[in-house]
C-alpha cells in the first residue's frame, strides 16, 4: 500500500530495517572516516558531436553528380542544471531510464568529468573544490566490474589494500583489513575463487559487484558513489547489496548511487531520491514523499504499484490517458520539469545555501563539524603518506606475475616455439659452413621469427589492461611510471626464456659455428632483438589502444622491416631504401652474420671468391660469391648495429610511456 505525503521540504535521517543494519560492514583502520557533504549546483554537461549533412540543392535525384557534404558540430545536452545535496548518514538514489544522464552525473560528482569535457556548474565537497586528497577518500564503483580475471577475490582485495592504504599502516594490518572486508561483505566462501569474466568462469555477478564495493571500502571512504550497483542482480541479491550500502550510510558515510529499476524493498532503503528525465531533474527529495508530490501535481497510478515503476513511467513521459491505457505524451516531461522548477527547485537551492551554514555551526550538525575540524589535517596525512615508488613497483610486479602465471609458460606458446625450433633444426640439419645461401636463410628466419613473435604478443599488453588501468589511475592507486615498469618487467621471464630454449635447440641441430662464445653472442643478439621487438609492440599498442587495429599495424610494420631486411632484395629502390635504416630486422640480421662469418675474409678464402664477388678457383658459383660480397663483406659495423638497436630499445618504450600518458583517468 502506497503512502502519500506532502511535497518534500527538508532532509531527514534514514530509517533502515534490521537486515540492512546487520549487513553493514565496519572498518578496522586506526582512524575514523571524516564525513563529507557533497553539494552540486547547476551541473550541466554538453557534448559536441560531428554531424555530416548532405545537400542536394542543384542536382536531380537521378543525377550522377555527387552531393556536397557539410560537416558541422552539433551540441547535445546530457545534463541540464542539476542541483542537489548529498549528506552523511543518507543514501541518495539517482533514478531514471536509460539515457537520462545518471552515469554522466555520477562521473561528474566523482571528479571524472572536467570543465574541459563540457561540464559546467559547481561541485563542492565540504564546501571545498575537489582535490587529490579528497578524491583518495572518495570511493567510486563503476557500472562495469573491471578486475584481473585470474586473480582470486582475496588476492584482488589484498593487492588493493597494499597499494591504496597509507604506508604508515603496517603490512599485517593491511592484510587484516582486507580479510575484514571479505568477511563483512559475505565473500568468505568465494575468497579463493578467481574473479573470472564473460569467458572465464569465476564468482557470480553479485559476488563480483560486492568485490567492487570492497575495493573501495578498503580505504574507508567518506563518500561512496556507485553507478547502477544492482544491474544484473536478482531481487534478493540487489536488496542485500543496497541494504549493505544503507548500513554504511547509517555509520556516517555519504552514499550516492544510480539505480535503473529497483524493487519496492530496495526503494524503501532510499533516504533521498533524485529523478532524471532526459537530463532534467523532475524530483529531488525524500523517497517516501515522492508519490505524494506527483499526486499533488496531478499524476498518480490507477492501481497500487512499485513507486519506482511509476516514477520511471513518468520519467519516460508515460502516463494514464483514459484510465486503462498507458501512452507516451511529449508534454508530460515538460509539465514535470515545469512543476519541479516552480515548486521544488527553489527549496532545493535554499537547502544548498544552508549546507555551508550547517557545517559552520556544531549545534545543528555535529557530524559535519567534526568533518570540518579534522578533514584538512586528515587529508594532508594521506597525501604525504602514500606508498613509495619502489613499494608500488614491487606490489604491481607481484600482482602482474600472479595474474599472468597462466601465460608465463602457456602450453600453446611453448608448443609453438618448440615446433618452430625443431622444424628449423631439421630443415637446416647440420648445414655446411660453406653453404652460404642456406646459412643466411637460417639466420634470416631467426630474425623474422623473433621479430614477429614478441612484437605481436606485446601489442595486446596495454589495450587489454586499458579499463583496469583507467579505473585504478582514477582512484590514485599508483603512479604511471611504477605501473609501466612493473608491467614490462613482469613480461620478461616469458620473453627471454622462450628464445633461449629455441636457440639452444636450433643452434646445435643446424650446426652453426660450434664455439661456445659464438653461441653466447648469438643468444645475446637474439635476446636483445626480442626486447626491441617487444618494445615496438608495446609502443604501437599504447599509442593506438585498440588491440585489433594495433595488431594490424604491427603486422604491416614487421612486413616492411622483413622485406627491407637485406635478404630478399639487395638493391632496394631509392625511395624505399630508407625503411631499412629503421628496420630492426636489418640490424639484427647483420649482427647474426657478423657472429658466424665475421668480415667474410675466412669464408671467401675457403671458397676462393674474389673481392668483386665473382666465382673463384674452387668452382664456387657466382651466386654464392655474390652473397658473400653483398651480405657479409663491408656491411654496417657491429658497433653501429648494437647502438641503433639500443636506441630503439629505449625509444620504443618511451613512445609506449608517452602513449599511456595520453590516456585520461
Amino acid at each position: 500500500m502506497l503512502v502519500y505525503g506532502e511535497a518534500p521540504l527538508s532532509v531527514s535521517a534514514p530509517a533502515l530495517d534490521d537486515n540492512s543494519k546487520h549487513c553493514s560492514p565496519h572498518h578496522h583502520l586506526n582512524h575514523s572516516s571524516s564525513p563529507v557533504t557533497l553539494m552540486f549546483v547547476d551541473v550541466s554537461f554538453r557534448l559536441k558531436q560531428l554531424h555530416d549533412t548532405t545537400t542536394n540543392m542543384f542536382a536531380w535525384p537521378s543525377s550522377d553528380v555527387e552531393n556536397p557534404t557539410i560537416h558541422h558540430l552539433q551540441e547535445r545536452t546530457i545534463l541540464n542544471g542539476i542541483t542537489g545535496v548529498a549528506e552523511p548518514g543518507k543514501v541518495l538514489a539517482v533514478l531514471g531510464p536509460s539515457g537520462s544522464g545518471k552515469s554522466t552525473l555520477l562521473n561528474a560528482l566523482s571528479g571524472r568529468l572536467h570543465h574541459a569535457h563540457g561540464l559546467t556548474g559547481t561541485i563542492l565537497f565540504n564546501n571545498r573544490k575537489l582535490t587529490k586528497s579528497i578524491q583518495k577518500k572518495t570511493g567510486f564503483v563503476s557500472q562495469d566490474d573491471v578486475f584481473y580475471p585470474h586473480l582470486t577475490v582475496r588476492e584482488t582485495l589484498v593487492f588493493c589494500s597494499l597499494l591504496r592504504l597509507p604506508s604508515s599502516v603496517p603490512k599485517n594490518q593491511k592484510l587484516a583489513i582486507a580479510e575484514s572486508v571479505i568477511s563483512e561483505l559475505g565473500l568468505a566462501k568465494c575468497a579463493d575463487t578467481i574473479i573470472g569474466n564473460s569467458f572465464i568462469r569465476g564468482v557470480s555477478g553479485g559476488e563480483r559487484k560486492r568485490v567492487s564495493i570492497g575495493h573501495e571500502m578498503l580505504v574507508d571512504p567518506s563518500l561512496l558513489i556507485l553507478d547502477e550497483p544492482t544491474s544484473g542482480l536478482d531481487a534478493t541479491a540487489a536488496y542485500r547489496l543496497v541494504a549493505t550500502l544503507g548500513g554504511l550510510a547509517a555509520k556516517g558515510k555519504t552514499v550516492v548511487m544510480s539505480v535503473h529499476q529497483p524493487s519496492s524493498r530496495v526503494y524503501q532503503i532510499f533516504d533521498e531520491l533524485l529523478v532524471l528525465s532526459e537530463g532534467r531533474c523532475i524530483y529531488l527529495g525524500k523517497g517516501s514523499e515522492a508519490m505524494g508530490y506527483f499526486e499533488s501535481i496531478g499524476f498518480w497510478p490507477s492501481f497500487p504499484m512499485n513507486p519506482a515503476d511509476f516514477l520511471l513511467d513518468l520519467a519516460n513521459g508515460v502516463c494514464q490517458v483514459d484510465g486503462t491505457s498507458d501512452k507516451e505524451k511529449p508534454n508530460v516531461r515538460q509539465a514535470l520539469v515545469s512543476s519541479y522548477d516552480n515548486l521544488l527547485a527553489p527549496k532545493v537551492k535554499a537547502a544548498c545555501m544552508d549546507a555551508p551554514m550547517r557545517m559552520m555551526f556544531p549545534e545543528e550538525t555535529p557530524i559535519i563539524t567534526a568533518a570540518n575540524n579534522a578533514t584538512s589535517k586528515h587529508y594532508k596525512s594521506w597525501d604525504s603518506d602514500v606508498s613509495s615508488w619502489f613499494n608500488q613497483f614491487i606490489i604491481l610486479l607481484q600482482r602482474n606475475l600472479k595474474e599472468r602465471k597462466h601465460e608465463t609458460f602457456n602450453s600453446l606458446r611453448v608448443f609453438q616455439v618448440m615446433v618452430a625450433s625443431l622444424l628449423a633444426g631439421f630443415m637446416w640439419w647440420h648445414s655446411d659452413y660453406r653453404d652460404i645461401q642456406d646459412r643466411l636463410g637460417l639466420l634470416f628466419f631467426i630474425s623474422i621469427f623473433w621479430g614477429v613473435f614478441p612484437s605481436f604478443n606485446a601489442v595486446f599488453t596495454f589495450p587489454q589492461d586499458r579499463a583496469i588501468f583507467i579505473k585504478e589511475r582514477a582512484s590514485g592507486m599508483y603512479t604511471l611510471s611504477s605501473y609501466f615498469m612493473a608491467r614490462i618487467t613482469g613480461d620478461l621471464p616469458m620473453e627471454l626464456i622462450l628464445p633461449t630454449t629455441f636457440l639452444a635447440v636450433t643452434y646445435w641441430m643446424t650446426g652453426l659455428k660450434p664455439q661456445l662464445s659464438a653461441f653466447v653472442l648469438t643468444l645475446m643478439v637474439v635476446l636483445g632483438y626480442v626486447l626491441v621487438s617487444q618494445g615496438l609492440g608495446l609502443a604501437l599498442g599504447a599509442l593506438i589502444m585498440d588491440a585489433k587495429k594495433a595488431s594490424t599495424v604491427v603486422t604491416v610494420t614487421m612486413l616492411a622491416f622483413v622485406l627491407t631486411g637485406g635478404y630478399y632484395v639487395h638493391k632496394v629502390a631509392s625511395f624505399m631504401s630508407w625503411i631499412k635504416y629503421i628496420s630492426t630486422t636489418f640490424y639484427t640480421y647483420r649482427l647474426l652474420i657478423k657472429v658466424q662469418y665475421g668480415e667474410g675474409k675466412s669464408i671467401s678464402s675457403v671458397l676462393g671468391c674474389s673481392s668483386s664477388g665473382l666465382g673463384g678457383q674452387l668452382d664456387t658459383s657466382a651466386a654464392t660469391c655474390s652473397f658473400i660480397n653483398q651480405d657479409i663483406r663491408g656491411q654496417t659495423p657491429a658497433a653501429v648495429c648494437v647502438g641503433i638497436l639500443f636506441i630503439m630499445f629505449i625509444g620504443y618504450r618511451l613512445l609506449a610511456y608517452m602513449g599511456l600518458r595520453r590516456i585520461r583517468a
